[in-house]
């Protein structure tokens, strides 16, 4: 008898179906430079015609095991939202304007529904950017996925005018660091975080710990990844901005002191308020506090490295647009094998 694709596991009209169903989805995220529609070969995009000498910008990236998370909750409509913040947030470091956004979703056996849902998420973090989501692919790989699960990866493009570009060369000593706060863990060291939380305090993704606020720990752990393109479109315009950093795994210490040129580091007052999730990670796993620090953003999101005469103004921006920026610290001339420094220790 013969055997056809669907018995050995891959469902065409499924994903035909689930095809139709992301069109609307994509088409809400269209920009002026797109060109076509979804369901080609290729997606086509123009590059901005108003931009001199344009450079495009590009930047892939996963959500690593915050998807257990999902799958563990059955809760898919956010980690496509953070699938695009970490590309989208690691291309606008540059001063890129976010223009197009490609996904690759990977599983066992298709289930449409659960597929749209982290499609809608996508497209969302695509229209909250101002980018479009122009394509992607969907791959039914039976054998290669436990069951009821996938993967997510994603790429970004963004251009920037060449004399536009922001690259911290031109930091120097005296420079103040402005932080805007992340929302939580973002996508970075749940390898860390589930370890303590699952393994080690033995709670589940429907416990209500103590200090989280009333979420559900699942809650708190899927809360999406702040999408920054907008502060930085308007500050970036603004002037003053010599480097950008998100703030994703390694967390300031890693982060920071590599867009800085040889020679500066930073100087880093750690007095801000962090989300809750981090100290119930840190007590629960009688965590360093400097692993704490290198592993997870612990409160702050991305940085902006300006000009000492621009930070009043870029702060107050900042705060008009109904963020809640701070002052972190400084950039200072360091030995190049302690790039980084911090002044205090977090408040109790």
């Amino acid at each position: 008898m013969p055997i056809t694709y669907r018995q050995a596991g891959v469902d065409i009209d499924a994903g035909d179906e689930l095809v139709e169903r992301i069109k609307p989805l994509a088409a809400a995220t269209r920009i002026a430079e797109v060109m076509g529609g979804v369901g080609g070969f290729a997606g086509l995009c123009r590059v901005p015609g108003d931009i001199e000498e344009p450079v495009l910008v590009s930047g892939t990236d996963g959500v690593g095991t915050k998807l257990k998370v999902a799958f563990a909750t059955g809760k898919h409509d956010t980690i496509g939202f953070d699938l695009v913040g970490m590309c989208v947030n690691d291309v606008i470091t540059c001063g890129a304007r976010p223009l197009f956004f490609l996904d690759y979703f990977g599983t066992g056996k298709l289930d449409v529904g659960v597929a749209e849902r982290v499609v809608g998420g996508i497209a969302a973090a695509c229209r909250e950017s101002g980018c479009a989501l122009l394509g992607g692919e969907t791959a039914e790989l039976p054998g290669m996925y436990a069951r009821g699960e996938y993967d997510l990866a994603g790429f970004a493009v963004g251009v920037v005018a060449r004399a536009k570009i922001v690259d911290g060369s031109t930091a120097k000593r005296g420079d103040v660091v402005i932080g805007l706060p992340s929302s939580g863990l973002h996508s970075n060291g749940y390898s860390l975080a589930r370890k303590v939380l699952l393994d080690t305090m033995h709670l589940s993704h429907e416990d209500r710990p103590e200090g989280l606020g009333g979420e559900t720990l699942g809650e708190a752990l899927l809360t999406p990844t702040r999408l920054y393109a907008r502060q930085v479109g308007l500050m970036v315009a603004s002037g003053g901005v010599k480097a950008m950093s998100h703030i994703t795994g390694g967390g300031i210490p890693g982060n920071l002191p590599r867009v800085l040129p040889e020679g500066l580091g930073v100087r880093v007052d750690v007095r801000w308020r962090r989300p809750p999730i981090f100290d119930l990670i840190q007590r629960g796993g009688e965590i360093d506090e400097q692993e704490m620090r290198r592993t997870f953003n612990c409160g702050m999101g991305f940085l902006f490295v300006v000009g000492a005469e621009h930070a009043g103004r870029s702060a107050t921006l900042l705060r008009e647009m109904g963020d809640s920026p701070v002052v972190l610290g400084e950039v200072v001339g360091v030995p190049l094998d302690r790039p980084f420094e911090e002044r205090v220790e977090w408040p109790a």
